[in-house]
Order: structure tokens, then sequence, then C-alpha cells
């Protein structure tokens, strides 16, 4: 691929090239129809058929069982801290555990207590120098109506690959800088959701894998465009959904299935991961704070030796091409995402940039 830009950034992340341009193609002229797919009726035949092709490329991808329902919806990742607790507590169990791991499931778990009581878990040990590390084994309520978590936190750059052990408890996961990067078992989770920024598509759409038991629990005063089995007896268009971002969504599914699908973009993704995070450690200008066994694939947090360069590694890097790589402003420093449509070429130039830049300012 020739590309002389690389886009760091952790949402709206990278899309891949082949998906862009294809896009561009069809932007005014879809199927041959003389409209773009954006002035198509969401009910019309066209667009259906746009949907339920989605639908069916991400249930083959996830090999979703066919006790879920696939719903695509409004309001990324944060309209889902809502969504879950109103569809989930409607009933006479109010309690819900909350894993902590990171800055996403805190502002999670704050939208949550609006609707029950719910109880926070610690996670991740933070030490004072910065770093972050595991804890074994969590508790949590065995009357819990369900256990939600956040396998990957982008900001911090923390990654769980082991399930939380819940006895049985319904598991949600917010999957949003997980999802499509790896193989999960969704037999294992009772909801799966994402906002598309990341491994999906553009900002807004969000998609959600429900376990068909887990439907028509929602309190009474859930919005019906947030009640999942409203969105599922309306095949996810209870209202007109955001039909760009569900248009490409399907690109991006079938760009995964073309690169070999779900098992392809885990070993391109830890070849990505293990190049950068192997130069970080081999280096003494450089470092991650992260635990070497919870380091997360997709956003690599890293930190100068001295924080006063930092400005200028940042001028310096936009100028070679390599784009959004500050850190967020919660732990400072830099940060790369390396979600799927980032190319291996993009991770060397990043790290050929981070050997310039340290033998100059050594």
């Amino acid at each position: 691929m020739d590309k002389s830009v690389y886009n760091f950034c952790a949402g709206p992340a990278m899309l891949p090239v082949d998906v862009m341009a294809q896009a561009q193609r069809e932007f005014v002229n879809f199927a041959g129809l003389g409209v773009s797919v954006m002035e198509l009726s969401h009910r019309g035949k066209e667009y259906m058929a746009v949907a339920a092709e989605a639908e069916k490329d991400l249930r083959e991808l996830m090999q979703v069982p066919d006790n879920y329902k696939v719903l695509f919806m409004h309001g990324g990742g944060r309209g889902q801290f809502a969504a879950v607790p109103m569809n989930l507590l409607g009933g006479a169990n109010l309690k819900a555990d909350y894993l902590l791991s990171g800055n996403w499931s805190q502002a999670a778990l704050a939208e949550a207590k609006k609707y029950g009581d719910i109880q926070a878990v610690e996670g991740v040990i933070k030490g004072d120098d910065g770093s972050f590390s595991l804890v074994a084994a969590p508790q949590f309520r065995a009357d819990a109506a369900y256990v939600h978590y956040c396998p990957n936190e982008t900001i911090e750059g923390v990654e769980m690959f082991d399930l939380p052990q819940t006895g049985g408890v319904p598991l949600v996961a917010d999957m949003s800088s997980t999802i499509l990067s790896r193989p999960v078992d969704v037999s294992q989770f009772g909801i799966i959701y994402a906002g598309a920024q990341k491994n999906i598509g553009p900002s807004g759409l969000s998609v959600v894998l429900v376990r068909d038991d887990l439907l028509g629990k929602a309190r009474p005063d859930t919005p019906g465009i947030f009640d999942y089995q409203v969105t599922a007896d309306n095949d996810s268009m209870f209202n007109t959904p955001p039909t760009y971002s569900w248009y490409l969504a399907g690109l991006v599914f079938k760009w995964i299935k073309a690169q070999g699908g779900l098992q392809a973009m885990e070993a391109r993704n830890l070849e990505k991961a293990s190049f950068l995070y192997d130069y970080i450690d081999a280096s003494d200008f450089y470092s991650n704070k992260v635990a070497k066994n919870c380091r997360s694939r997709m956003n690599v947090p890293f930190q100068l030796k001295d924080a006063a360069l930092d400005a200028a590694f940042l001028a310096e890097s936009k100028e070679a091409g390599l784009l959004a790589l500050k850190g967020h402003r919660i732990v400072g420093g830099m940060r790369a995402s390396l979600y799927n449509a980032m190319p291996l070429e993009g991770v060397k130039a990043l790290v050929a940039f981070m050997e310039r830049f340290a033998k100059q300012h050594a």
C-alpha cells in the first residue's frame, strides 16, 4: 500500500484504504441507481439488502449463535452505558457489578448508578509510578443481574484476555476497542456492545449482540430508541438508522473477511503490537508502564524519558506523517492506536521515527 500518512488516532480511527476507495466510488452512484447510498430509503429493498448483508457478514465473522440478536443502534458506546442498565434492570433485581479497569469502565459505572444498586469491583492495580497490573481474581455478587467489564481500556492501554469468572451471572462487555481484533466466544457473553469508531466504521453507530433471554426486561421508562426488544422487533429500524455508517460497517466486514477473518486479524495485530512493544522495551529513551500480561494490542501508551521533549516529539512526528500520537490527558505521554486498518508498515514507520528522534535527543 502506497501511503505516506499514518493515523494513530484512538477514535475515530483510520479506515481501510480499500474501503474508503470503494465508498468514494459509490458515494454519488450506488449500485448504478444514480443516487448515493445516503439518499436511499432505509426501508427500500436496496438498502434493506445492504443492512441484511452487513448483519450476515458480522454473524459469520464472529460466529454469532442463533440465539443472539445483532442490533445496529444509535449513540455509540456511551449510549450503551445507559442502555445496558435500562434494559437489564427493569425487574426486581436492581443489582449489577462493574469491573473497573480504566477510564471507560469508570464512565460506564457512573452512568449505571442512575438505575440501580451498582457495585464497583477493582480490576486493576495502579502503582505509585503510574504502572498498571491486573487484580488476580475479582469477586462478584452471585445475585447480580449482570457483570459489566471493558476488555480494552484505550487510555491506559490495559487489555484483559481472560474472561471474568462470574459464576453464571450474565457477562456484559464493552468491546468498543476489542471487537473484530481477535476471535471471541460470543456464547460466553450475555451482551457485547461496541462503538463503531475503532474497528467497525464511522462514529455514532453502535453494534449490540444480545442473547435472546435478556430481551424484554427493560425498565418501563426506557426510550424506545434504546430498548433492545423494540430494536430487535423492528430489525434495528425503529426509526431511521445511521444508514451511511451501517453501509460503511458492512464494507469493513467484507474487508476483514477478505483478509482472512478474525484469526488473520489477530495475527496481524499481535505482530504490530509486538514490533512496537519490543522496541520500547529495548529502549532507554521510551517506556511503557503496563504489565506485560495485560498490555493492549490496540492502544500502546508510552512515555519519553524527558517529558520536556513531548512537544517536539509531537511536532516532528506530525511532520513525518505520523498523526494523533498525543497521549490522553489523564496519563500523558504518547499513545499509538493500532486498530485493524493500521498496516504493519505504519508501525515500522513509527519505530523508525522513534529511533531517529531518540538519537537526536540522547
